[in-house]
Parts: structure tokens; sequence; C-alpha cells
């Protein structure tokens, strides 16, 4: 009856001769999450000042409402306290709009410039991995010719 041959060695030495670079994962990993610690400031820093807006908002429009529920002598005059409420809601509106898209520009820009920089830092990188890889089979290559 014939052996089955043990090709456990043969193996070993195959994948020894082809070494794999863990440290390039590593260095993925520690990129992505700075990228995702840069894009976490980003978003929160929006959220806060959207917040900061909404809460100035908000006042504004109470204290503006106020005249409003006040009792008025002439029936006239409560629809003078709505136009009054109705155009000073606008212009509150207006200028809180207009914040509002100024923190949607700076965070719109600011993850582009984010994302560029990740992009040509994942280029240097792969462009790097790609060079040690080379050399590392082309070693490996001519060490199992050797043999």
């Amino acid at each position: 009856m014939a052996n089955t041959q043990d090709f456990t060695k043969y193996m070993t030495d195959m994948m020894g001769s082809f070494p794999v670079d863990t440290a390039a994962v590593t260095d993925a990993m520690k990129s992505q999450t700075a990228m995702a610690e840069k894009m976490s400031k980003l978003a929160l820093e929006a959220a806060e000042k959207s917040a900061e807006i909404s809460n100035k908002w908000t006042k504004e429009t109470l204290a503006k409402i106020a005249p409003v529920t006040t009792a008025k002598e002439e029936p006239a005059d409560y629809a003078k306290a709505m136009t009054d409420f109705a155009s000073a809601t606008a212009e509150v509106a207006a200028e809180n709009m207009a914040a509002f898209a100024e923190i949607a520009k700076k965070v719109q820009m600011e993850t582009v410039e984010l994302m560029l920089a990740a992009g040509k830092e994942a280029t240097e990188d792969a462009t790097a991995a790609v060079k040690k890889a080379t050399a590392d089979v082309s070693a490996a290559t001519k060490k199992a010719a050797a043999k």
C-alpha cells in the first residue's frame, strides 16, 4: 500500500519564502483611524455650531413674539403686531440660514481637504507597499531559485 506524502514541510517552506508584511496592515489601520477621528471632529464641531445657531434663533423668535401676545386696544394693533413679528422673523430666518450655509460650506471644504490628503497619503502608501512587496518577492524568488 502506498504511503501519502506529507506536504506540510514543503508548504511551510514555501509560505516562509514569501514573507507577509503585517506592518502595512497596521499602518493602514492607523491611517484609517486618524482619518475617522478627523472626520468625527469635523462633524461634532459642525453639530455644535448648528446647535448654537438653533438655540440663538429660538431665543430671538421667542423674544420677538412677546409683543404679539400682549393685549391691544385696537383690532388693527393686532394686525400690526403680527406683521411686525412676521417681518422680524423673516429677517432672523435669513440671517440664521446664512449662518447654517456658512457651516455647511466650511464642513464641505474641510471634508474635501481631508479626502484629498487621505487620497494622496493612500497613493504614497500603496506605492511604497508595492515597491516593498516587489523587492521581497524578487528576493524570495532568487532565494528559492538558488536552492
